[in-house]
Formats: C-alpha cells, sequence, structure tokens
C-alpha cells in the first residue's frame, strides 16, 4: 500500500472516529481530539519548519537552471519563453475560475463554520496593513527578519532578485552557488518526505479532531473541495487542445488521437516523467521532428507543471473562502505572482511535496490559514490525476507549437 493511500485511508478513518465519538461518547471524544489536536499540530509544524528553506532554493535553482536553458539556443530560448508565459496564464485562470466556481457553488455554510470551528488552532486572520505599508515592505530591510516572520512576499522578491544576479555570475561561482543551492534544496525534500512518512499518523489525529468537532459536515467539505480543485485543473489542462491546433497547426481530430494514450497512461502512473517516452513518441507522429521533440519535451518535463499555478490557486483562494479571508485586486496580483514563481521551481518535486511548498507561500503571503493544508494533502491523490494529465498534453502540444515555425519555414523552402 503507497503512502498516498494510506493517508487517504487514515483521513476517511480519523473523520469517521470522531463523528461516532462525538455521538457515541461526548465526553471521551473531547478528551481525545485534545490530545491528538497536539500530535496533528506537531505534525503540521514539521511541515512547516521546512517551507521558507525549500522555496528560497527551489526558486533560486529554478531561475539558474531556466537561464542556463535559455543559453542553449534560439529553440530553447523560445521554449522558455513559452513555459511561462503558460505558467503566468496558468496562474489567471485560477484567479479568475475559483472564485466562479465558488459563486456557482459555494461551499454549504453549515460545513464552512462546522470546520471553522474544529480547526481550533487557526490563527485569526489579520488585519491588512495600510496601502503604503504594504507596499514599502515589499522590499524587505532583513531578507532573514523576513523569513523568521514567515514575510514570505518580501522574501520571495528578495530572492527572485539575488537568483537573478546569480545568473550573471562567471560560470565557476555560479555553479558553485547553484549547487549548493540545489544541496539544500535536496536535504529538505528529505526531511519533508520523512515528515511525510509519519502523516498517516498526523492526518489522522488532525481528522479525528475535525470529525469530532464539525460531525458529518467535514465530509460534504472534503468532497466539495475535491470536486471544485479538480475542475479548476480540468479547465486549465483543457487549453493544451486550442493551443495545439491554433499554435500548433495541429489538426483536432489527430491530436485527440495520439493525446489519448498518453492521458491514459498519466493517469496510471501520475508522473510526467515515466510519460515522457511516450510523449515523444506521439509528438513525432504529430509531425514533430525527433531533435525538437527531444529538446523540447525533456525541458517542459523539467520547467512546465502548467496546472501547478491554477489548482495550486485554487487551493488557496478555497481555504480564504472557507476562512472568510477577503482579498482585493492587490492580493490577486501578489497570488498570481507567486503562484507561477513557486510551482516553476516546484515541477520536479513530487506532488506530495510540491503540495505544501507551492501553496503555502501563497497563504502565508495573504495571510490565508494554512493549517488545513495538512488535511487537504490526504486527498491529493484525485486531483493530482487532473494534475498530471493537464502537464502532459500541455507538454505535447507545446512541442507543436514550437514545431510550428520550422513547419513553416521548410514549407517556405519547398
Amino acid at each position: 500500500m503507497s503512502n498516498a493511500t494510506r493517508i487517504l485511508l487514515a483521513l476517511f478513518i480519523g473523520l469517521a472516529l470522531g463523528v461516532f465519538a462525538a455521538a457515541q461518547a461526548p465526553v471521551i471524544g473531547v478528551q481525545t481530539a485534545y490530545w491528538l489536536d497536539i500530535v496533528g499540530s506537531l505534525w503540521l509544524n514539521g511541515l512547516r519548519m521546512t517551507v521558507v528553506p525549500l522555496v528560497v532554493a527551489l526558486l533560486v535553482t529554478g531561475i539558474v537552471k531556466s537561464a542556463e536553458a535559455a543559453r542553449a539556443g534560439p529553440m530553447a530560448a523560445r521554449t522558455v519563453f513559452w513555459v511561462m508565459c503558460l505558467m503566468v496564464i496558468s496562474a489567471v485562470l485560477g484567479a479568475v475560475l475559483t472564485p466562479a466556481l465558488l459563486s456557482l457553488w459555494p461551499m454549504p455554510a453549515e460545513s464552512a463554520a462546522a470546520l471553522r470551528a474544529a480547526l481550533t488552532t487557526v490563527p485569526a486572520v489579520a488585519e491588512q496593513p495600510p496601502l503604503r505599508d504594504f507596499i514599502v515592505a515589499l522590499v524587505p530591510t532583513n531578507p532573514i527578519s523576513s523569513a523568521a516572520n514567515d514575510s514570505i512576499l518580501p522574501l520571495l522578491i528578495f530572492t527572485l532578485v539575488f537568483a537573478f544576479a546569480v545568473t550573471r555570475l562567471a560560470q565557476g561561482p555560479r555553479a558553485q552557488m547553484a549547487g549548493f543551492f540545489s544541496a539544500l534544496a535536496d536535504a529538505m525534500v528529505i526531511v519533508i518526505e520523512w515528515v511525510l512518512k509519519l502523516a498517516p499518523i498526523g492526518v489522522f489525529a488532525l481528522a479525528f479532531v475535525v470529525g469530532a468537532r464539525s460531525g458529518l459536515a467535514a465530509l460534504g467539505a472534503v468532497a466539495h473541495y475535491i470536486v471544485t480543485v479538480s475542475i479548476v485543473g480540468i479547465i486549465v489542462g483543457a487549453f493544451a487542445y486550442p493551443i495545439a491546433v491554433f499554435a500548433g497547426k495541429v489538426r483536432l481530430g489527430e491530436f485527440v488521437r495520439q493525446i489519448a494514450p498518453v492521458q491514459a497512461f498519466a493517469v496510471s502512473t501520475q508522473s510526467s516523467l515515466a510519460s515522457l517516452p511516450l510523449m515523444l513518441k506521439k509528438a513525432e507522429a504529430l509531425g514533430v521532428r525527433e531533435s525538437t521533440a527531444g529538446l523540447v519535451l525533456p525541458m517542459a518535463v523539467a520547467l512546465l507543471r502548467v496546472t501547478g499555478p491554477a489548482m495550486n490557486l485554487a487551493v488557496a483562494l478555497y481555504v480564504a473562502n472557507w476562512f472568510g479571508v477577503e482579498l482585493d485586486a492587490f492580493d490577486y496580483g501578489f497570488a498570481i505572482f507567486i503562484a507561477a514563481l513557486t510551482s516553476m521551481g516546484a515541477v520536479s518535486l513530487p506532488g506530495s511535496v510540491s503540495f505544501v511548498t507551492s501553496i503555502a507561500p501563497i497563504c502565508l503571503a495573504l495571510g490565508i490559514p494554512i493549517e488545513p493544508l495538512a488535511l487537504l494533502i490526504a486527498v491529493e491523490t484525485l486531483p493530482d490525476i487532473f494534475r498530471t494529465t493537464g502537464n502532459v498534453q500541455m507538454d505535447v502540444a507545446l512541442a507543436t507549437v514550437i514545431e510550428a515555425p520550422e513547419k513553416e519555414k521548410a514549407n517556405a523552402l519547398s
């Protein structure tokens, strides 16, 4: 049994036992929930302690790798440009689609209230500072202090400037700095993997607490969350079809036929990397030359996870809606920026690891509670199917887009 399956079972068993205890033995349920709340909070803190160093390390290495890839030639530079554009577009779609879905199909008010009451460790939502103070604080006077205080947006801005400065170093120092941050990221991933091995215990503890304090309302809320986030991923992934047709100059029927086996393989493996050999084969069947596919698709797998910004932002906005966090236009703008930026850095990570490192920075920057992420990670297996499917079909679509100018040149010459 995989760890993801154990986590999912821990969630539903914890919820069921919590609901049963609240109904049949309320006193025992309250006492048990008190101690399990401590266990769950300790596990959540174990996840939180890795977020800042991992996000910084991934952002630096991601920008350095993207800059090196762009130096490889015009085709590589064009691929990196498309990757950046698609990540921003994905984040914008997440910012538009999620509020629209929650408006059309809102989370039941009683479920939201019950879950807010159940998660007693969630701090009160802080008031937004005045606009002047908010803007001035974007450039940190002390990035170490920003990291210590979870001031993620100023920290990301500093890290972004630092990372671009690293790309301007000579090759030797640049390689040393990239190697250091790559090693730091690898070490943090190992720590997170250790913490996630304890996830069945932590998720069970938190789920019991939620079940005991909110009752059956929790089950409906979990189902509502899964459907909402999955729909966002499905819509974003579906943009691969018009991109392949209009920008990649591929017939719709042919793209649908060739991409179907890739989608099926992605669903079974939930891995873009494992799907790469089949993606290469089907891209060539769509008229992409072997040399183009061999450059673009590995780069796309390494740099592009197109559903990431949209679905990560959808999770954060769902939690904001759940806890009544009011967001304005500035908040949405910064959320789009952070979602695109952190998703690019987290592309090569396992889904359970990137779930935390990509969504927590959005929540921390906007004052959204991150405590619910410890529960939502348990059901990430289901939305992750649509994440992976959308990613692989967009990767193949991108290969057709990069190949399209080469086709036009060949046709002109002939």
